[in-house]
This record gives C-alpha cells, sequence and structure tokens, in this order.
C-alpha cells in the first residue's frame, strides 16, 4: 500500500483547517456536528457483532470499539477544556497519551454501550454551554503544554467538530473494509 493511499485511509476526510474567517454557518454546522455525533456513531455501530468490533479501519490503526472508546475519552477531556478556559483565564490544560488510553483493559472490552451512554451525556451538556457561549467566550483560550501554544474555544470547537466526523468516517471504513486491516 502507498504512503499515498495509507495517508488517505488515516485522514479519510483530510486535516483539519480553520477557515481564516468563521461564518455564522459553519460555526452552526460544528455546533449541530457537536450535537448530532453520538447518534451517528451510534447507528453506524448499533448493528454490528462484536467481532465486528474488531475490524480496524487501516493497517495498524485502531478498532471500532477503540475509536468509539477514544472519542469518549477524546471529548471528555475537551469537554473538562472549554469549562477550564471559560471559568479561568489561559488555563493550562493537562495532555494525555492516547494511544496509551487506547490500549486499556476498558478500551480493549468490546462493549461500547458505556461509551455510547458517556456521549449522549457528554455531547448534550458540551452542546448546552456551546449554544450559550457569546462571541467573547470563543475567544477564551487554554493553553497546551506540549505544543506550547494557545488555543481558543473557537479553534476548539472547529477542531472536535472535525474530530467527530474524522472518527465517524473511521468507522465507516472498518465496516466497508470488513476486517481486511486486522
Amino acid at each position: 500500500m502507498s504512503e499515498n493511499e495509507l495517508y488517505k485511509l488515516k485522514f479519510p476526510i483530510g486535516e483539519f483547517q480553520m477557515p481564516e474567517k468563521v461564518e455564522d454557518f459553519v460555526f452552526q454546522d460544528w455546533l449541530e456536528t457537536i450535537q448530532s455525533f453520538p447518534e451517528r456513531i451510534e447507528m453506524e455501530t448499533e448493528v454490528l457483532e462484536s467481532n465486528a468490533l474488531l475490524w480496524k479501519y487501516r493497517p495498524n490503526g485502531w478498532s471500532i470499539q477503540q475509536v468509539v472508546h477514544h472519542c469518549a475519552d477524546s471529548h471528555m477531556n475537551a469537554f473538562i477544556r472549554f469549562k477550564l478556559a471559560i471559568t479561568q483565564d489561559s488555563p493550562e490544560i493537562k495532555p494525555y497519551e492516547e494511544a496509551k488510553w487506547a490500549e486499556m483493559s476498558d478500551v480493549l472490552d468490546n462493549d461500547i454501550e458505556d461509551s455510547l451512554m458517556l456521549l449522549k451525556g457528554l455531547h448534550s451538556r458540551w452542546h448546552k454551554v456551546l449554544s450559550s457561549m457569546n462571541s467573547e467566550d470563543l475567544k477564551k483560550v487554554y493553553v497546551h503544554p506540549e505544543y506550547k501554544k494557545e488555543y481558543s474555544l473557537l479553534d476548539a470547537l472547529g477542531t472536535y467538530a472535525w474530530h467527530c466526523n474524522h472518527h465517524l468516517e473511521h468507522v465507516i471504513q472498518a465496516k466497508e473494509a470488513s476486517g481486511k486491516y486486522n
């Protein structure tokens, strides 16, 4: 498999690119993505047998179950980062080792129901917070110590909306591959 083919499997919707100017329709699309993600990922996984949850979306990639559990882990961290940035002045967030988290016993368990339920409640609360934010709130930042960079909440919102679609597409790819990359 060529490097280009592997890249397309890794980034099926491309890498996130922050628009120079975020139009209202883009912002609304991001809010809708955050709100609808749990339902969309549940629809993609609800008919899968437990062995299908082990299918990978690319060679050396994560399984469907790892992707679902990763989304729950990642989005919990994102929600906390948003709340920290809203309530504190440029807080430094705590990074985590997502690859190591993807190998923990709770993630290797092919029962994804807990993570699907978590995503439903989490995204509902996240959407409520996002919907109540004003333009000044969206300018607030958190500091990522690993990258030594400030991220505005508007940038983070765009990134996590992309993250939802990115991993949803991974689940779809894995289903289409039907175990080809295992």
